[in-house]
């Protein structure tokens, strides 16, 4: 498989000498989607998964140069500090939420420049939050791709016009574009 984004993630060290924490939950893999519609018969879209390092990592205001620098996760040409609360929340839910895209658990939803995903979750303090998942599709070398560009928890379930996961996946199969923001159903 040769993909443009990073497909096996390395663990983070912290400078504190604490334990390395393993990242490979986020290794790209393969999903099968599965459509069933009544009267039809099954369809499968097989989509290969990357994600991106905003899924754990992320700058807050206020961190000093010490605290980033002792934070600091490298991927490729880029950097960012490593948050343990995206991390929690990613090794948790991130790919299970992903697997289920196209189940009436996950609302899938167009919030501008593409597509996400949210979902109820629980954080690390027992609060019920939003897990925001930002994702790209597109065909790439013959091969339908979902990149997770982000995910990050919100207090409020985000508005967006509704898109159904299923008809991402048939317009990349038939080469059709993709919904829009104005095409969404609210």
């Amino acid at each position: 498989m040769n993909l443009d984004e990073i497909t096996s993630w390395k663990p983070f060290v912290p400078l504190d000498g604490g334990p390395p924490i393993d990242l490979s939950y986020l290794d790209a893999h393969k999903v099968d989607y599965i459509h069933s519609a009544l009267g039809k018969d099954d369809i499968t879209y097989t989509f290969w998964v990357t994600y991106s390092f905003h899924c754990f990592a992320k700058e807050y205001v206020g961190q000093s140069a010490e605290e980033k620098d002792a934070l600091m996760y490298y991927a490729g040409k880029d950097q960012r500090p490593f948050c343990y609360r995206r991390h929690a929340l990613a090794k948790s839910y991130l790919r299970q939420i992903v697997e289920k895209l196209g189940n009436s658990d996950v609302r899938v939803i167009h919030a501008g420049f593409g597509s996400y995903a949210t979902a109820p979750v629980v954080d690390e303090s027992g609060n019920k939050v939003w897990y925001f998942v930002p994702f790209k599709v597109y065909r790439s070398q013959r091969k339908f791709r979902l990149h997770v560009t982000s995910a990050y928890p919100l207090l409020e379930k985000p508005g967006g016009g509704k898109v159904g996961f299923f008809t991402l996946a048939h317009n990349l199969k038939t080469g059709r574009a993709l919904p829009t923001e104005n095409h969404c159903r609210l």
